[in-house]
């Protein structure tokens, strides 16, 4: 257990069985003595299952490839890929670096925070979306662009196409 004046006393969670035969699997692809290299796999699979990676489960990951917890929480702090709260159901990155903002990805974050009638880092009130900007995502000639729950890239995200990605998304829970 660690303590982190902040947040009080910190225990790690408690593995499921599944989750501890999937780190395993994932930890056998590197050198025994290298575990700590699975640390991003771990991450990933304790997001596929909760959603975010919670301070409670970077202790769990870090006693399970025995490293220490801070290696753990660098890595998840280091990459905006890994929700550190929970978020809605569809997680919107604008780009707002450089080459974006001068293609409007600004402008594309500020019409969905209309759209959504939230602000930038928020979640709307049903839990279906949440708005953050993030950095480079490598498609500056596409600009701007935004990746949709750090798997599905969008380009030439006009108003008219911001529009429609969240409509369908909408008609596709049944709450257009």
């Amino acid at each position: 257990m660690i303590s982190n004046p902040s947040q009080g006393a910190v225990s790690a969670m408690t593995l499921s069985e599944a989750t501890q035969a999937r780190f395993a699997r994932e930890v056998a692809k590197y050198p025994a003595e290298q575990a700590q290299s699975a640390v991003m796999a771990c991450l990933s699979i304790i997001q596929q299952e909760q959603g975010y990676v919670s301070r409670e489960a970077e202790l769990a990951i870090a006693a399970y490839l025995g490293i220490a917890p801070m290696a753990v929480h660098e890595v998840t702090t280091f990459y905006n890929m890994y929700n550190q709260q929970p978020v809605g159901k569809y997680k919107l990155n604008v780009c707002t670096n450089l080459p974006c903002q001068l293609r409007g990805g600004n402008e594309a974050l500020a019409h969905l925070a209309r759209k959504l009638g939230i602000e930038m880092g928020g979640t709307t009130a049903d839990g279906l979306f949440t708005l953050q900007q993030c950095e480079c995502l490598g498609a500056c000639a596409d600009a701007p662009v935004m990746l949709v729950n750090d798997r599905n890239m969008c380009s030439f995200m006009s108003n008219d196409k911001l529009d429609q990605l969240v409509d369908g998304l909408k008609t596709a829970e049944g709450k257009a």
